[in-house]
């Protein structure tokens, strides 16, 4: 009995089936070899060319220099809920691996029961009434599927390479996160400059228009220039309004994505855009790089995968599926009685089915797996394409920032010198107000646009470690 159900588990155990699974042919990538070239990536190509690690080589907290916006990343990946949600969606996949896994193996079950059973005599062959009892003790497999031809390896595998692509979209996710943190931070720090600017513009003009409408009431002057002065003053509150509101809104959205409440110290002392030093400036690497790195493409690979062993079940479901049950114990007309010698009993009962027909089910199957298997394919090739653009991008911007800023700070100045200028001649009666006016509104624009500037150059690198799969942990494990 023991020798037969011994028996019956090793053959499950040993026999082991040949995979219809297709081999894995990673597609070519349908990208130049190299980033692009001309005039809008002069300056990121004489960073490529300098030897050392490229910027997606870094570990967050080493990319990111700026000791409050560490903080903040930090906190984020620890409480935001959306992260939160893409971690539980891999431990979901790992459950559904390894229930999937589970399958490979018997599943061995032990069961007893005692049935005790009255007869009347009315009914009762011998004509009288009796009792009966018995019990059963037993150790057996259900339904357990011999794998000859790797469907239930297949259906693991599938699950497994599912798994693995969810994995890398919670990569993904916590990049992503990552990014926009960096970016929220910097965004409130520029707006809160933007008020700064506006409040300092602010106090100007209104000093100015208490100077020309005083100048005004002593009789020397005019009512147009106290009116241009009063339109200066008004503009600049609204103007003020709208960035107090921005930045409480800019709050708000930091809040959300930390998932807690930002401490005001730590914004109140964090340093301009123009002083601090926020992120990293490094190479870029090649585009072959990408596909070792980035988590959507890793994903789309994983994905691919999962398609080729849907189509190796597809396959298996053309031969015959060969079923065990076996069951091995002990029976006995009473329950004291169960283990005395002669008792023993067990079944083996081997089940085969063979498809005939079934209206072309099977062979749409098939085809079905290998045209998701081409979908995938396509995904695989388009994230690798996606991948290029943004990063091309990204090189784009990081090659024209410091052209564009250094022209923006030379115009800030400029109009500055303009301003003053203006302020002099009209202070010496040569010139009307309202050439001061339009110097003070294009010190103003300039200025501004000075600010934005800065903050795009700083969000353009951190869209760059982004696309190029940043987010490798300090000491060279990836995040997870």
């Amino acid at each position: 009995m023991r020798n037969l159900l011994g028996a019956s588990l090793s053959a499950a155990l040993v026999l082991g089936g040949c995979s219809l699974v297709p081999d894995h042919v990673r597609p070519g990538a349908p990208v130049p070899e190299s980033w692009p070239g001309g005039p809008a990536y002069l300056a990121s190509a004489a960073l490529r060319a300098e030897a050392g690690p490229s910027l997606a080589d870094l570990g967050w907290q080493e990319f990111f220099r700026s000791p409050q916006l560490r903080a903040l990343i930090a906190t984020a990946l620890e409480n935001n809920r959306d992260l939160r949600v893409a971690t539980l969606n891999v431990e979901l996949a790992r459950a559904t691996y390894r229930i999937q896994r589970a399958d490979r193996l018997p599943t061995v079950d032990a069961g007893g029961s005692l049935a005790r059973q009255r007869t009347p005599a009315s009914v009762s062959p011998s004509g009288r009434a009796s009792t009966t009892t018995q019990a059963e003790l037993s150790v057996g497999i259900t339904a357990f599927e011999l794998d000859l031809f790797g469907r239930v390896r297949s259906l693991e595998e599938q699950a497994l390479e599912s798994y693995l692509a969810t994995e890398q979209a919670h990569v993904a996710s916590r990049i992503a996160l990552i990014a926009e943190v960096a970016n929220a931070y910097l965004t409130l720090l520029a707006d809160k400059e933007l008020l700064r600017l506006t409040e300092d513009t602010l106090r100007t003009q209104q000093q100015s228009y208490e100077l020309i409408s005083g100048s005004f009431e002593r009789g020397v002057g005019n009512r147009l220039d106290v009116v241009q002065a009063q339109t200066a003053v008004e503009t600049a509150r609204a103007n003020r309004a709208a960035y107090v509101r921005q930045i409480a809104q800019d709050k708000n959205a930091l809040a959300l994505l930390v998932g807690a409440p930002v401490d005001e110290a730590m914004l109140d002392g964090a340093p301009s855009l123009g002083t601090g030093d926020f992120v990293a400036d490094l190479p870029a690497g090649l585009p072959s790089d990408l596909l070792q790195r980035r988590p959507d493409i890793l994903g789309a690979e994983f994905d691919l995968r999962a398609a080729n062993a849907s189509i190796g079940a597809a396959r298996a479901a053309f031969f015959p599926s060969i079923g065990l049950k076996a069951a091995a114990g002990t029976a006995s007309s009473s329950l004291a009685g169960l283990f005395d010698a002669g008792t023993g009993a067990w079944s083996f009962i081997p089940q085969i089915s063979l498809p005939i027909f079934d209206n072309g089910r099977r062979e749409a199957n098939l085809a079905g797996a290998k045209v998701q298997r081409e979908i995938a394919v396509a995904r695989y090739e388009r994230s690798i394409q996606t991948a290029f653009r943004e990063v091309a991008d990204a090189l784009a911007a990081q090659g024209t920032f410091g052209q564009q800023l250094a022209a923006q700070g030379a115009l800030a100045a400029a109009a500055q010198e303009s301003y003053d200028l203006s302020q002099l001649r009209y202070n010496r009666g040569l010139d009307s107000f309202l050439n001061v006016l339009d110097s003070q509104r294009s010190l103003y624009a300039a200025q501004q646009r000075l600010i934005t500037a800065r903050l795009s150059q700083l969000g353009s690198l951190v869209t760059l470690y982004k696309v190029l799969g940043g987010g490798v942990e300090a000491g060279g494990a990836r995040s997870s």
